[in-house]
């Protein structure tokens, strides 16, 4: 038998396969840009699947249904949001008032700017499936993630300042955030200046009835 006649040998190693972590994200990836163009309320598994290149039963295999993709892209923008509060505390170091009012300042603009952050606001106002409820009924969720990097810029140039203090001014200055987020009242930058105001004076108070 000739060398040119022969059957070419079977491979050895299967072809490459996107991992898990990347599936998850390109399928995240497609349900936000479906989100931000059409609305949470006309967003479909299978469009989403067809947007990420995998099949239905891939998309429910990963999340299970439009409650747990919407859980992820929620956590994904959460994930995103707290990382520019760290940046931006981080910047200004142990100036209190111009570090919270740079951390409060993104936090508006980004929530203002952000497309999927302004179809969740928009799609309260009659949608039949809104998503607006991953932001506000599961504030545990937003809260606990939002006050990490508070309390990590408090813990490295705050440290004479009392843990549960901290704990009750970054939950107090979240909330409100979240508040103006969802119903903004005021310019961004009177909202961050009167909002960092508010956490110096919290700090100031738990400076004075510290015990010496």
């Amino acid at each position: 038998m000739s060398p040119s006649s022969r059957r070419p040998l079977p491979a050895l190693i299967p072809p490459l396969r996107p991992d898990r972590d990347t599936t998850r994200a390109a399928i995240v990836a497609a349900a936000r840009e479906l989100t931000v163009t059409r609305g949470w309320a006309e967003v479909r598994m299978a469009g989403v699947a067809e947007r990420a290149g995998v099949s239905r039963q891939t998309v429910y295999n990963e999340f299970g249904g439009r409650a747990g993709l919407a859980d992820a892209m929620a956590d994904a923008e959460i994930e995103l949001f707290t990382a520019g509060v760290r940046a931006a505390l981080f910047a200004h170091g142990s100036h209190v008032r111009a570090a919270v009012a740079a951390a409060v300042r993104f936090a508006l603009d980004e929530a203002a700017a952000n497309p999927l952050i302004r179809v969740i606001l928009t799609s309260s106002r009659g949608g039949a499936d809104p998503l607006l409820p991953y932001l506000t009924t599961r504030s545990d969720v937003v809260l606990a993630a939002a006050a990490v990097p508070l309390l990590e810029w408090a813990g490295a140039f705050l440290p004479s300042v009392e843990s549960d203090e901290l704990a009750f001014a970054a939950d107090t200055v979240i909330r409100l955030v979240v508040s103006h987020i969802v119903l903004p009242l005021r310019p961004v930058e009177h909202t961050a200046d009167a909002l960092a105001g508010l956490v110096v004076l919290l700090l100031d108070a738990s400076r004075r009835h510290a015990p010496r």
